[in-house]
């Protein structure tokens, strides 16, 4: 199996670039329509996400593979660019580099966000894709179910995944757990309809909260991320009235000043007779005067506090990297190997077929001669075995080295010479 990957990443092409090379679901079935029509006999997998674009291509021989540039000038023709503008951007992997190239991007080592849970699904996705539309082939399956193993395996035997590093998920996963073993009973207040309180809402959800509430100053917004999410929406002037009912707070307004002062708070506190009230202040500048979290009752979090709590966890997800990288390499060995067996498995069966041929060939001119045309069946089928034992003897030794070689660069070359000499194709 002959494999090749060109492609770009976040890790060596802009933003701008690579929105450029970008590819729908539509288009990704238009452009592998498009490029088995070029090479009939070439496999391949389309795989677009927001941090890169990557075209996966394998074939049984290096004659029916496309060559990089040959796949860089399909890329760029499809989105009607020039390929001497584009083509340094462009990363070109063959072989084994292509394979440990795929199982580290599906097991999200090779991500803008090491241990990001996405990219696993995307990659499965993409091949789905390919399968269904009948893209892929032996080489792509066996390399992108491998590599969903591998992604299985990285998540199993390493930790890479088991810390949050957004803001958002440590204010809501990490500070607010530790202090609520529970939040079905708590009521949630969201202030502010921005980026930042959509994307925390999610894992207010995932937590089991049920009240949550949205107030926003404009009420309109506010009200369509909360249809969007199945919750309740109020206007601006409830913000007091819900400061004083919540039991947790998540703000991410984008106020130049606090938008809820120490003097303030202090009434709305006495209104709450004293109930524990925990404060993520997400916003910068910050929502929440800090001198808030010094009073009695209030766990107040601002963005400093979560950046430090999500950099130790991306320092703790980067150290679980020499492990993944082991699996990996382990991993990448073990199918190489396998289509390494797998290949001198077919050069034997094919030199034993041949050897089969000359056989019977030879019998068939033997048993044709006329002094043995009237031999008994019992010295018509000792002679056969005895071509069968020549047949064997001959080809056990060659046959036996090939087997034992441990190294695979030594079964290679014995392969490709046995190949040679008894002209096998």
């Amino acid at each position: 199996m002959k494999l090749r990957m060109i492609g770009c990443s976040h890790h060596t092409t802009p933003v701008e670039i690579r929105e450029k090379f970008s590819f729908t679901e539509q288009q990704v079935e238009g452009a592998l329509n498009l490029l088995r029509d070029q090479y009939s006999d070439c496999e391949s997998v389309l795989l677009s996400t927001c941090n890169r674009v990557e075209l996966y291509v394998g074939a049984s021989t290096e004659v029916d593979l496309p060559t990089t540039s040959q796949l860089i000038q399909f890329v760029t023709d499809f989105h009607q660019l020039a390929p001497q503008a584009y083509e340094e951007h462009f990363a070109r992997l063959d072989g084994e580099d292509a394979i440990e190239h795929l199982f580290s991007v599906s097991s999200s080592i090779d991500s803008l966000v090491v241990g990001e849970s996405q990219i696993a699904s995307q990659v499965h996705e993409a091949y789905e894709q390919a399968v269904k539309q009948g893209f892929a082939g032996p080489a792509m399956h066996a390399v992108f179910q491998h590599a969903n193993r591998v992604a299985k395996r990285v998540g199993h035997e390493t930790e890479i995944h088991t810390r949050r590093i957004s803001v958002p998920s440590v204010a809501v996963s990490e500070m607010a757990r530790d202090v609520f073993e529970r939040f079905d009973d708590k009521k949630v207040l969201v202030i502010g309809s921005g980026e930042m309180g959509r994307e925390t809402l999610p894992y207010l959800m995932n937590e089991g909260a049920k009240s949550i509430t949205i107030v926003n100053r404009s009420l309109e917004n506010a009200q369509k991320l909360a249809e969007e999410f199945g919750v309740r929406s109020e206007p601006w002037d409830r913000l007091d009235a819900n400061v004083i009912s919540a039991d947790l707070i998540v703000s991410t307004t984008g106020a130049t000043e606090p938008i809820i002062t120490e003097s303030r708070f202090r009434k709305l506190q006495t209104a709450r007779n004293n109930r524990m009230l925990v404060i993520l202040d997400l916003a910068v500048p910050r929502d929440f005067e800090a001198s808030i979290g010094r009073l009695p009752y209030v766990y107040l979090y601002s963005v400093d506090d979560l950046q430090v709590v999500c950099n130790r966890n991306r320092t703790f997800r980067e150290q679980q990297l020499p492990k993944a990288k082991r699996i990996i390499k382990e991993e990448v060995e073990r199918i190489v190997s396998d289509w390494k067996i797998r290949a001198s498995g077919d050069t034997i069966r094919a030199l034993r077929d041949r050897a089969a041929e000359i056989r019977t060939s030879e019998l068939s001119r033997l048993f044709g001669k006329q002094a043995l045309q009237n031999a008994s069946p019992e010295v018509q089928q000792e002679i056969e075995h005895a071509f069968d034992r020549l047949v064997n003897k001959i080809l056990h030794q060659p046959l036996q080295s090939i087997r034992d070689v441990s190294q695979n660069e030594q079964r290679d070359s014995l392969v490709s010479a046995l190949r040679w000499l008894f002209k096998i194709r």
